[in-house]
Formats: C-alpha cells, sequence, structure tokens
C-alpha cells in the first residue's frame, strides 16, 4: 500500500463502526485459519443465534467465543477501558479460549511447543516478565501500527497461553489500535500459507520486519478509503 494510508488521521467512533461491521469477517477468517471449514453465511447466521447444521457442536462454540471476545474489546473501547495490560489479555482469554485451551483465563502453567521450529517459548515462571518487557520495548516504536503489529508478534512468539495465542495477539494488536482510533487489522483466512511460512521465519529469528510488512498487507483497502475521508 502508498505510505499515505499509514497516514489515515485518528478517528475512534469511525474506526469502532467499522470494526463492528465487520464481526462476521473477523470470526469467519479467524477460525478459518483454525482449520474450521464454515462459509461467511454460516458464520452470520450463527452470530445472530442460529445454529448450523453439518458442524460440530465444538467449532461452533469456538466461532461463538470469537465473537463474543470481539463484543467484550468493543465494550472496552466503547468505555476507554482497554490497555494491552496482563489482566485485559487474561480476561480476553477467558472468553476467546473458554473450552478449547488447557486453561483459560490465565497465563500457561508449564510449557509448550510450537509445531514446525525447533523455537521453545520461554518458561512459565518468565511470562510475566516477558508481558512487562514487551509493553517497555513497544515504546521505543514510533508508529502504532509498528507498536500494535509489535503486541501481536510478541504475544504469539511468548505463547502466554496454552492455546490460543495468535488470536490473542490479534485481539490485543486490535484493541490497541481501534483504542486510538485506527482501523483493525484482519487476517485473511486466504493469506494463510504465507501467514505459516513467514511466522514460522519469524519463530525462528524474531525479526519482525517481513511479518511486519504482511500484516501491513493484510488491511482492507475499503476502511482505509473511509478512513481517509475528511
Amino acid at each position: 500500500m502508498q505510505d499515505k494510508y499509514w497516514q489515515m488521521p485518528p478517528n475512534k467512533n469511525k474506526a469502532l463502526m467499522l470494526a463492528q461491521r465487520q464481526l462476521s469477517e473477523f470470526v469467519y477468517d479467524a477460525v478459518n485459519l483454525e482449520g474450521i471449514n464454515m462459509t461467511l453465511p454460516e458464520i452470520q447466521t450463527l452470530l445472530e443465534g442460529i445454529t448450523v447444521g453439518g458442524h460440530k457442536i465444538s467449532d461452533q462454540q469456538i466461532a461463538l467465543n470469537q465473537a463474543n471476545a470481539w463484543r467484550q474489546l468493543f465494550a472496552w473501547i466503547k468505555a476507554d477501558d482497554f490497555q494491552p495490560s496482563q489482566q485485559i489479555s487474561c480476561k480476553l482469554h477467558a472468553i476467546a479460549a473458554k473450552e478449547e485451551a488447557l486453561e483459560w483465563g490465565r497465563f500457561r502453567s508449564g510449557g509448550v511447543l510450537i509445531s514446525g521450529t525447533d523455537y521453545m517459548p520461554p518458561k512459565s515462571s518468565l511470562l510475566p516478565e516477558c508481558f512487562n518487557q514487551m509493553l517497555e520495548d513497544m515504546k521505543s516504536l514510533d508508529d502504532v501500527y509498528d507498536r500494535a503489529i509489535h503486541l501481536f508478534l510478541t504475544m504469539a512468539r511468548t505463547q502466554f497461553f496454552y492455546d490460543v495465542n495468535k488470536r490473542m495477539g490479534r485481539f490485543i494488536m486490535n484493541g490497541y489500535l481501534l483504542s486510538y482510533g485506527y482501523p483493525a487489522i484482519n487476517l485473511p483466512a486466504k493469506s494463510q500459507q504465507t501467514f505459516n511460512q513467514l511466522m514460522l521465519d519469524f519463530y525462528k529469528s524474531n525479526n519482525q520486519s517481513d511479518m511486519n510488512k504482511f500484516m501491513r498487507s493484510c488491511m482492507d483497502e475499503r476502511v482505509v478509503q473511509i478512513m481517509l475521508e475528511s
């Protein structure tokens, strides 16, 4: 995208309105990235409170968890109560990972692996310190999108939870953007292969450059054009 796209004037009400209108798209892409093959109309139907045939109850619950986590995020942002904190992250994880992760609503209590890489996330005893360091490192970044993407990538690489880490990272990333009046970044399911490869490279190197460019490329140009309107 052109540089001007990253000079959008912040507008919290407009950015939040656009994100709320995209809720079904956010949920659709998130669950399909997790291997749950549901169509956008099926997600829209499910979010309207109607069950969808042909899908496991657990898969539908994961989709509803995603939607409920977004709705909680929207509520915090409207009330100016959102901040990238350990408390907020755990409260949101309790919604997003309910009945899916080994433990939900708190940092993991043991070790984890990341499939496809030899990189090992930090020990569980170091997680509070790692979270504080993530926030401290963010202060050195001048651009709001660099800071937000840093939150996502660091949360994904640190694996603060037993599961739902990448989704949680994207929630915190987008909560940060929306709270400052900038539109959310949605990761489309069609980009899954590129995303997976770049993430494996990132886990190993801890170099955020390529993933930063990729995440910026996922910005919906329709949303950008609306944000650029005077």
